[in-house]
């Protein structure tokens, strides 16, 4: 007999089940136990299920529920017997329901770990992509209960089952028997279902912006009678960008005999609406807003801009608020972009879209822009509009409740009309998921972003999400990791999403300088030496230049092989009179055009003083070389999925140095980014500063896609010198003996141990409470000894006299023990150790930790002063790879002391590549691995010797990105 709820140890309702996903079309919807209250709603369901679905469900005709069915399809112990349904506007669409079994199908109970899986959708949101979702949250429920595999029995004619189990990129295997098809399906996640997982999250989340951004009609719900408010501002500005859908004003206040307002229908409430409303913009008191969202629920609206203000910007009770309007718009299947929003901008043809408070909707262009500011939206649409860009799509999220820049990378990745994605971000609800999705992103498109609030500690008002304890310098050297650009100012952003958006990527950093100002050219001379790229001598053109000799210049640059860029400098030219001519500006324009019309595909920028209208003009010109396609090409998904992944490999070898990002590049079919760039214009710049600013991050940029075309690889180090297994036992022994969830540190000789496991030997020290035991432990180690105090507050601060090195005999040490205990204070208070002498080298610090929203970080820098003092420490995320490991070395500022700097002998640093990678795999391997810090580590011309190391272990944090698809609920 099976036992009841009430009889299982395990019957609590299990709330963290409860997720709101994104389906296939974009439309969103809630995913949740079934309970003993679910009765009615399941009849319903059924009831709106065909008779064909049924039949496939139950193998027989199955008209109706029994009361009997009913009771067992609504009372789950959540351990061997567990229901599932989705939801939307309270009511079913789709369940599944596993049931555990044991080898001979019979119901079971633990240790028993197969279960027997079923599913029915409703037949209206059928193709919605229900089924799959379901099944990643029940395979997910299922593991967490011990259930290792499902079986399932379908029906041949039910195709669309038979491939959501087999799309499922879960390991499985198929049979035919007795008129059925017999699918058994292991739940361990590979590689190919956490790909699949990942690729509908992509296409689903797209999709869902898609829909906010292409609407087929709008409805402005408190568009007011008088002229001003937010409402009819919005409403005149759809107006004015010719929005090619159907537009509604909607207020309660209306008078009954209003039919229309500035021309478009006018309705007290959407019921009133004959036709479907896909979007609409809500500007309304907020505590009016539930009303109006239950209208667009109940009404069909597939999404909300809300700007209307009072939420969670005003402190707890609003932020509670703001969760409700989430789960209130949720419930119905709608996404939100705000509250506190700015409002959203499409300027494709087809749709000229202007669902904002800017006035002017912005040129059509290449760039799509995320702004979680309105007064920053403000400025950057200002900005933009000044230097003559346009845009593909703007969205101004307010406090971005729902709709993130995670959700606007997805958009952006497939989007054709978008070259170039620029963020600015005053926070990250999710920055594993955002450093994935920009990795992805980064590897077709550039992705430019401004983080805002990087040194306040906390998240703006308004925006409720997990505030990570990552330094901004290591969530900066992630980004640059991921391929992001990242820029410290707004100015800075459109300043290099224009050159990104109107010109190709360069080949390397070698750049040409032309102008008609010696001092001019100095000066973008030395700023380009600043930046790190590799300027040519300036090439003076004289303040006499015409605009033909600009043009012949141009040219010859072009067509140059030893340059892989040009900056134009200009100032106003001297006319035949001797005077300085300002001139239109026209004129040097067209001649610049000319002269790259047949020129290579290399980017060119204009730095210019005081030339009127010449900005203006060059906004008009063509870039230098054809259009590129406007879609994302199979070949460039999959390396965009390649280098958003990384692969083990059975190679032992260290690496061999990446290539410096200032090395001059050759492109070739392999290495060379594309070279079709997209249909732009040659940006102008104000400073030379700006303008060479822009072409570094470009060049660096270029470098990155160049080598993300051909990741790294996570060596397996197959040599017997790493034992997973061994070091899982002795976590889980230490963790045993801690019942604090915070965990424990190590001693010594047990991270010593668990180090060991992966191969990384760290020097033996042994205990000196007094001078005999010095002397004992010296006489075992061998001399030379090093004498060091172990105390806290004197752990590696040797500038405090707390180290002894080189000593060579028992006379020595028991000299500097003494010397120690007189300086410092008694041995039991310093701790002191022994430990044999390393060969001399460069001392190092290697660290790992773990942040709780941003994963497993990889640290490396010179011990001491560079890095506690000057912060001269680079990061990188785990697993990092062999080419990782490379960079991470070479990318601190006082790397040359590595390479035989003023002519010293340079290190072992493959040896040094070699240990990050093994630490990287120890915390990748094992997330119980909290922090781990290796310090000093002597880096010798041959070898390096591990001094001190610290282990921290923990229950691992939870991991919200390896999970079944789900919305972030803050």
């Amino acid at each position: 007999m099976e036992p009841t709820p009430e009889q299982s140890p395990h019957h609590a309702y299990p709330d963290h089940w409860e997720a709101d996903v994104v389906l296939r079309d974009g439309g969103t919807a809630r995913i949740r136990p079934i309970t003993t209250d679910d009765a009615e709603r399941l009849v319903s369901f059924y009831e709106q299920v065909s008779d064909e679905s049924k039949y496939y469900r139950f193998f027989a005709p199955y008209p109706r529920l029994s009361d009997r069915d009913v009771h067992r399809f609504t009372h789950h112990d959540y351990v061997d017997r567990v229901g599932l349904a989705v939801t939307i506007g309270g009511e079913f669409i789709g369940t599944v329901r596993y049931d555990r079994i044991d080898d001979t199908g019979r119901p079971a109970s633990a240790p028993a770990d197969e279960a027997e899986v079923a599913f029915l959708v409703q037949d209206a949101h059928q193709g919605r992509g229900v089924a799959s979702a379901l099944l990643e949250h029940i395979a997910a429920v299922a593991r967490e209960r011990g259930i290792r595999r499902f079986a399932a029995e379908v029906l041949p004619a039910n195709n669309k089952m038979i491939k959501v189990f087999r799309d499922g990129g879960y390991t499985q295997r198929r049979s035919f028997e007795d008129g059925s098809v017999h699918l058994t399906l292991d739940l361990e996640p590979t590689e190919k279902s956490l790909a699949v997982q990942r690729g509908r999250e992509q296409r689903a989340e797209a999709r869902s912006v898609q829909r906010l951004l292409a609407p087929g009609s709008v409805a402005v719900i408190g568009a007011g009678r008088n002229h001003g408010g937010v409402g009819r501002t919005v409403l005149r500005n759809l107006l004015a960008a010719g929005f090619t859908g159907r537009t509604y004003a909607v207020n309660r206040a209306f008078d009954e005999g209003l039919a229309t307002l500035d021309g478009v229908p006018a309705h007290r409430s959407l019921g009133e609406i004959d036709e479907q409303v896909d979007l609409a913009v809500i500007a309304v008191p907020a505590h009016r807003v539930p009303e109006a969202v239950a209208d667009c629920g109940e009404h069909g609206v597939q999404g909300l801009v809300v700007l209307s203000a009072g939420y969670a910007e005003r402190g707890a009770d609003g932020r509670e608020l703001q969760r409700e309007l989430v789960r209130q718009a949720r419930s119905y299947g709608m996404r939100i972009i705000g509250p506190n929003a700015f409002g959203i901008i499409n300027t494709a043809e087809s749709v000229r879209l202007n669902a904002s408070l800017a006035p002017e909707s912005p040129a059509r262009g290449r760039i799509g822009l995320f702004t979680q500011s309105g007064a920053i939206g403000i400025a950057l649409l200002s900005g933009l509009h000044r230097r003559g860009a346009g845009l593909s799509s703007f969205i101004s999220a307010g406090n971005r409740a729902d709709v993130s820049g995670n959700d606007f990378l997805q958009y952006s990745f497939e989007d054709p009309d978008t070259d170039v994605a620029l963020l600015y971000l005053e926070s990250l609800g999710n920055p594993r998921k955002f450093t994935r999705l920009a990795r992805r992103t980064a590897a077709v498109k550039p992705v430019v972003v401004v983080k805002g609030a990087r040194h306040s500690g906390s998240t703006p008002p308004g925006h409720a999400v997990p505030v990570s304890r990552i330094p901004d310098a290591t969530v900066s050297a992630l980004m640059r990791q991921a391929g992001v650009i990242r820029v410290d100012t707004v100015t800075e952003m459109v300043d290099a999403g224009l050159l990104l958006a109107g010109q190709p990527l360069p080949a390397g950093p070698r750049v040409a300088i032309l102008g008609n100002s010696e001092s001019l050219g100095l000066l973008t001379y030395d700023a380009c030496l600043a930046e790190g790229l590799r300027p040519r001598p300036p090439i003076d053109l004289t303040t006499a230049a015409s605009p033909q000799d600009f043009r012949d210049a141009l040219a010859e640059a072009l067509a140059d092989g030893t340059c892989d860029a040009v900056i134009v400098t200009a100032i106003p030219w001297v006319g035949e009179n001797g005077e300085a001519e300002t001139g239109d500006g026209q004129v040097l324009a067209e001649a610049l055009t000319r002269a790259v019309a047949g020129g290579s595909a290399k980017p060119v920028a204009v730095v210019h003083v005081e030339i009127g209208g010449l900005a203006e003009a060059l906004a008009a010109a063509s870039s230098t070389a054809a259009p590129r396609p406007r879609t994302v090409t199979s070949a460039a998904r999959t390396r965009a999925a390649t280098t958003a992944t990384t692969t083990r490999t059975t190679t032992t070898g260290a690496p061999a140095a990446p290539e410096a990002t200032t090395a001059p590049a050759t492109p070739d079919a392999t290495t060379a980014p594309e070279a079709a760039p997209r249909p732009g214009r040659i940006p102008a710049y104000p400073a030379a500063e700006r303008a060479v600013r822009a072409l570094a991050e470009a060049v660096k940029y270029a470098q990155w896609r160049r080598q993300a075309a051909v990741p790294g690889k996570v060596p397996e180090f197959l040599d017997d010198t790493i034992d997973e297994a061994g070091a899982a036992a002795l976590i889980e022994a230490q963790l045993s003996t801690a019942p604090d969830p915070r965990g424990r540190p190590l001693t010594h000789d047990e991270a010593r141990e668990l180090l060991g496991r992966y191969g990384v030997d760290v020097r033996p020290t042994l205990p000196a409470p007094d001078p005999e035991a010095a002397v004992d432990a010296a006489a075992r180690l061998g001399y030379p000894v090093a004498l060091k105090t172990t105390a806290p507050h004197l752990r590696h601060r040797a500038d405090l006299g707390g180290v002894r090195l080189d000593l060579a005999d028992e006379e020595a040490l028991r000299r500097a023990y003494g010397d120690l205990t007189d300086l410092l204070g008694k041995p039991a208070e310093l701790l002191p150790v022994v430990q044999a002498m390393a060969p001399r080298g460069v001392d190092t610090v290697v660290r790992a930790s773990i942040d709780a929203a941003a994963g497993a970080v990889l640290s490396f820098g010179l011990a001491g002063a560079p890095s506690e003092l000057l912060g001269d420490t680079a990061h990188r995320l785990v697993p990092a790879t062999d080419r990782d490991a490379a960079e991470l070395i070479r990318s601190i500022r006082a790397a040359p002391v590595l390479f035989g700097w003023r002519g010293s002998a340079p290190v072992d640093t493959a040896a040094l590549e070699e240990l990050l990678l093994r630490l990287s795999r120890l915390v990748d391997d094992h997330p119980e691995v909290v922090s781990v810090a290796l310090e000093p580590v002597v880096v010798a011309p041959q070898g390096l010797t591990v001094l001190g190391a610290s282990v921290r272990l923990a229950p691992p944090p939870a991991r919200n990105d390896l999970g079944p698809r789900r919305l972030p609920n803050y």
